[in-house]
């Protein structure tokens, strides 16, 4: 504002009180006009904390009194997580309301020390308060609640960067860690299927993913520490990354990149939520026979379990996961001749590619490849907790509703080393390859048995 401009509005208040006003504005920088004030932190702590329950955004809005969109655009743009501190503040710091009660005093024309004697408060803070935050527009102060919460609110704002906006090289790790390109042993990249623009919806269903190396957050945090053990510049939180993701504004990490994590959600999703929703049914027949005890402990490498991840058309990819390091293979299960041209008998062959006759080629044609010493059982079966915790990674790359018979041997086996050099937690952050090496160096077992 001009000079001039200033002291026409002004020209009523004394000169003292407009160097006073000038000194306080001077602490701060400029303010937009809040228009209607956002609701206090203290009912954005509320919204939160109520979200943190499970309930819907709709249910957390009305139960802390603001209208459903603006929870609802607060959920958004905070992308799930809360963007402020859960944590009640301390009583160094006036509350909302505090202000109220100042408002209504000196409306009544109650003085500074008065407002100070009724609040257990120090003049000086009630001071400033009635200095600093009070609403300026007309000209004059005019204290209100509302306003003066906004305007403190904003004053106590101190956003820190990002570290991933300062540390180009921890920048570079986590963004190849999370979109890097999936390639074949030989370096060669594979460009996977082509997929929609992506428009910030909360989770693909039944279409194709891009595909990229995507490490998790937490796998990423805890493999810095393996990869760069005296450099401390290199060491991030796995909620940093999230909130890079999530939180807009935050200038690390672009949106979109929220495609790389194995949910695939552009919003973070309540653990509370989760909890709630019926759980995945596995029925009392779903047991495993004829199997070693050894094989049921993990302690001893070379035992296997076999299962399907399935697509339309009656299309198929075997999967067969090493119990001790969680090393995966891949089996490629073609079209069978005849299949969609010949049609279906009851009780005839499977043309699908999935077949007894089929499977047992390519998981002959698969294990065959492994040294002998680490061929000791395979056990085909379904709901157990190893191959269902690698059908869900493998998902991420072939989601459910798409066509698996169009990805060849190599396309397979470039996503089973991507899988493969992925750190994982059960294994103390080292990937499954590294473990599986160890296990061949230091296994002199022999045998290969078969059941199921």
């Amino acid at each position: 504002m001009a000079t001039a401009d200033w002291s026409k509005k002004t020209s009523d208040v004394p000169l003292g009180a407009r160097r006073q006003w000038r000194a306080d504005r001077a602490l701060r920088p400029a303010m937009r006009s809040p228009g209607r004030p956002d609701p206090s932190r203290v009912v954005q702590r509320q919204f939160w904390r109520a979200i943190a329950t499970g309930v819907t955004t709709v249910e957390a809005s009305l139960a802390v009194g603001v209208s459903w969109p603006v929870g609802a655009r607060w959920f958004r743009h905070a992308g799930g997580m809360p963007p402020i501190s859960l944590a009640e503040p301390t009583g160094r710091f006036l509350t909302f309301e505090e202000r109220e009660e100042i408002a209504i005093l000196r409306a009544k024309g109650g003085g500074v020390r008065e407002i100070a004697r009724a609040l257990a408060r120090d003049p000086g803070t009630i001071s400033r308060e009635l200095r600093r935050n009070a609403a300026t527009r007309g000209g004059k102060q005019e204290y209100r609640a509302t306003v003066a919460q906004w305007k403190a609110q904003q004053a106590g704002k101190r956003p820190k960067v990002a570290k991933l906006v300062t540390n180009d090289r921890l920048h570079e790790y986590v963004q190849e860690r999370l979109d890097g390109t999936v390639r074949r042993a030989d370096g060669t990249p594979v460009p996977g299927p082509t997929t929609a623009e992506w428009k910030g919806r909360n989770k693909p269903h039944r279409q194709d993913r891009r595909w990229a190396t995507a490490w998790s957050p937490e796998q990423i945090s805890h493999r810095l520490r393996i990869d760069f053990p005296d450099d401390e510049s290199m060491r991030i939180s796995h909620e940093a990354i999230y909130q890079a993701l999530f939180i807009e504004g935050r200038g690390a990490l672009k949106r979109e990149l929220v495609a790389c994590l194995r949910t695939g959600r552009a919003l973070r999703h309540p653990r509370a939520r989760s909890r709630s929703k019926p759980q995945g049914h596995v029925t009392a027949d779903v047991v495993l026979s004829q199997r070693p005890a050894e094989a049921a402990d993990r302690a001893v490498p070379g035992h296997w379990e076999g299962d399907l991840i399935i697509g339309t058309g009656r299309s198929a990819i075997g999967t067969v996961v090493e119990r001790s390091s969680r090393s995966t293979l891949l089996v490629h299960l073609p079209r069978l001749d005849g299949w969609g041209e010949v049609p279906p008998v009851k009780n005839g062959p499977a043309l699908g590619g999935y077949g007894a006759e089929a499977m047992s080629g390519a998981l002959t044609a698969s294990m065959t490849r492994l040294p002998e010493q680490l061929r000791k059982t395979l056990t085909w079966d379904r709901g157990r907790p190893t191959n269902e915790n690698t059908n869900g990674l493998l998902r991420q790359y072939f989601p459910k509703g798409t066509d698996l018979s169009r990805w060849s041997a190599e396309d397979l086996e470039a996503i089973a080393l991507t899988l493969n050099n992925r750190p994982r937690k059960i294994l103390g952050w080292k990937t499954p390859a590294e473990a599986f090496e160890e296990q061949l160096r230091s296994t002199q077992q022999t045998g290969v048995a078969m059941t199921g």
